[in-house]
């Protein structure tokens, strides 16, 4: 079966076809994307800007053409926390439905967290045991764990790298200085009073193998020392709390527009990337992880997983 998963996130519309069948390896068969940064195109009343709805139908119309020419038997559509938190999601899922054919579910964070472990799971195996798995988007954070393919735990977070930069550190992409050392301070702050009754919740389930998903977590092991995406799917990756350290300790003094000049570090994402790392640091500080593992899988795999066993059960 040649599926066609299209993830509406809060920094790119990401269209990615796969070849599966139950019990197997998913293998891409072709993959695009369009950064639209939704997140940022949240107006001061909630709301998705015209814009940022024009630029939504025009992406979901060109990869649902990407997934017909492709030969796709199926096409998956998900939008996760910039379209689940707009004030008028009902009307701009409505308008691409009707303009593209297209129905787009809305996600809810748990989901998300759910499906996530469920594709970390499915990568690491059982022997891992008891997971806990990581994952920090453009709009929120998820963190599940357990000892099942279901998690016991499943949360998420208004503390997305994208949503942190508008709303907390309001970095320009183009600034030539970084933010000042107070703001991050408060930024670190913010993150650690959300994360207080998630760490105690946490705590109370345990796990045995920390694991993170997700292009920031990705990117801050790349600039920590982990193997480049060159090294292929399979290239064991991992990041220390030590090393992530050093990374926020270096990025918060880089101006915004300097940072897409790291090795590893995404133009469209750059200027996220410290209120990326303040997260992943205040969540590893916070919930003692020493280190852990980069997983290739994440959100998208999870929804694919899911799907070839809703099969298998018909």
């Amino acid at each position: 079966m040649r599926l066609g998963v299209l993830d509406v996130g809060s920094n790119t519309v990401h269209l990615l076809v796969v070849d599966a069948h139950h019990g197997a390896h998913p293998w891409p068969a072709h993959s695009e994307k369009v950064v639209l940064r939704l997140a940022e195109q949240i107006g001061p009343d909630g709301a998705l800007t015209e814009a940022g709805a024009d630029g939504l139908v025009r992406a979901v119309d060109a990869a649902r053409a990407s997934a017909t020419r492709l030969g796709s038997d199926d096409l998956l559509a998900f939008a996760t926390s910039a379209v689940r938190d707009a004030t008028n999601a009902a009307e701009v899922l409505a308008r691409v439905r009707e303009a593209t054919g297209v129905r787009l579910e809305v996600l809810s964070g748990a989901d998300e967290a759910r499906m996530t472990f469920l594709a970390v799971r499915r990568w690491f195996g059982w022997s891992a045991g008891r997971l806990l798995a990581l994952d920090i988007g453009g709009g929120s954070l998820e963190i599940a764990a357990g000892i099942d393919e279901d998690p016991d735990v499943a949360v998420s977070l208004p503390l997305g790298a994208g949503r942190l930069t508008r709303e907390r550190l309001r970095i320009d992409p183009d600034g030539a200085e970084p933010p000042p050392a107070g703001a991050v301070a408060e930024l670190r702050e913010y993150v650690d009073g959300l994360l207080d009754p998630v760490v105690e919740k946490m705590a109370e389930v345990g796990w045995e193998r920390p694991v993170a998903t997700s292009k920031t977590f990705r990117t801050l092991a790349r600039l920590a020392g982990a193997a480049p995406s060159g090294a292929g799917l399979w290239a064991r990756r991992s990041l220390t709390r030590d090393g992530l350290r050093q990374v926020l300790g270096f990025v918060r003094h880089i101006p915004p527009r300097h940072l897409s000049e790291l090795e590893g570090v995404s133009v469209g994402r750059a200027h996220q990337l410290l209120a990326g790392a303040v997260v992943a640091e205040a969540v590893l500080r916070r919930l003692d992880v020493p280190a852990l593992d980069i997983c290739p899988w994440a959100l998208r795999e999870g929804v694919i997983l899911r799907q070839l066993d809703r099969f298998t059960e018909r």
